[in-house]
């Protein structure tokens, strides 16, 4: 591949890898060498690309391995501080939910939903990514994303009212 097409590669992905990345470390700084160790890994492997999925996909799922490495390295794998993730939210739903108080609760609704799911609830309220932008990344439709997410905040709902 020619140093042009990786240069497009890079511009049209550069954004979403980031913001998948800011999604999942919630550190600016982490995801942007996450996001440039990206692209050096799959300048590296691209032979390796199949082209069985979208490139965006392949080069998240390089990222998402990257973030796990660094997890496993640092014996951080099972941590999450409540306390330091900063939550961005468009909806008076998400805002009622999404308080520090609450925050453990939401968590144990979510890991009560499906893999993708949790994945688009992630992606929507830690990455601050457009629907578009996370279909991208799973492989599903805007629509798909948009009406999944939707279902969801109201299986979410129906829990908290179960309560």
């Amino acid at each position: 591949m020619d140093n042009g097409n990786l240069e497009k590669i890079y511009k049209e992905n550069f954004m979403l890898i980031y913001k998948f990345l800011i999604c999942l470390t919630h550190n600016a700084e982490i995801a942007e060498d996450l996001t440039q160790e990206t692209f050096y890994k799959a300048i590296l492997h691209i032979d390796d690309f199949k082209g069985n999925c979208k490139l965006s996909v392949w080069l998240c799922e390089i990222a998402k391995n990257l973030w796990f490495n660094e997890l496993k390295k640092n014996k951080k794998i099972n941590f999450i501080d409540v306390n330091s993730i900063e939550i961005y939210t468009q909806h008076d739903f998400e805002e009622k939910l999404l308080n520090k108080e609450d925050i453990q609760m939401l968590y144990k609704k979510i890991t009560k939903l499906d893999e993708n799911i949790q994945k688009i609830f992630y992606m929507k309220l830690y990455g601050n990514m457009t629907f578009k932008e996370i279909g991208d990344v799973i492989g599903k439709s805007e629509i798909w994303t948009r009406v999944n997410f939707y279902r969801a905040k109201q299986k979410i709902k129906e829990m908290k009212n179960d309560e």
